[in-house]
């Protein structure tokens, strides 16, 4: 079980850091900073630039997630960014991904939930420090996909400015 959960770890993980990598440092063909907060000032968001940060850190913090490293915190990163990328722009498009759907953001927010309720594993950074049995269990994974929720809730509701978006794609 412990491989398995590396291999989970190591692939959201590493995907996710490419991801914030792009965000924070351009990376990767990504826009950096100014060009994240560019797409997200176009669907809606205030404050364009501070959010794009903040995206770029939930996603970067992957490295912690494929290295089992204060577990729980590196996937509610994860969780937020993917519900709040649902929720701002992949829902309209259904399901499948090949479509702008969801597919993709809600696999990885599932692994990020149920490695938080199961604890990183043995071959993990926090077993190495002795973390993981303070780290492990199900209210984990519970904890991580309440507070993503709100946060995520908190995000669209609040710093988002939906009459420019609708504008936008009109």
């Amino acid at each position: 079980m412990s491989f398995g959960l590396l291999i989970l770890r190591v692939v959201v993980g590493g995907t996710m850091f490419s991801h914030g990598a792009q965000k924070l440092f351009g990376w990767f063909g990504g826009g950096g900073p100014r060009g994240t907060a560019d797409s997200f000032e176009a669907i809606g968001f205030r404050p364009p630039f501070l959010l794009a940060i903040l995206a770029g850190l939930g996603e970067f913090g992957g490295l912690a997630f494929a290295a089992g490293f204060v577990t729980p915190l590196a996937a509610l990163g994860i969780a937020t960014v993917m519900i709040t990328a649902i929720g701002a722009v992949h829902w309209p498009n259904g399901f499948f991904n090949g479509k702008g759907g969801y597919e993709f953001n809600l696999t990885l927010l599932t692994v990020a939930v149920a490695i938080a309720a199961t604890g990183p594993g043995r071959f993990s950074i926090d077993r190495a420090l002795g973390w993981d049995d303070n780290l492990s269990g199900g209210w984990w994974g519970v904890g991580v996909l309440g507070a993503a929720a709100a946060i995520s809730f908190v995000t669209l509701s609040v710093l988002r400015k939906r009459g420019e978006l609708r504008a936008a794609a009109a």
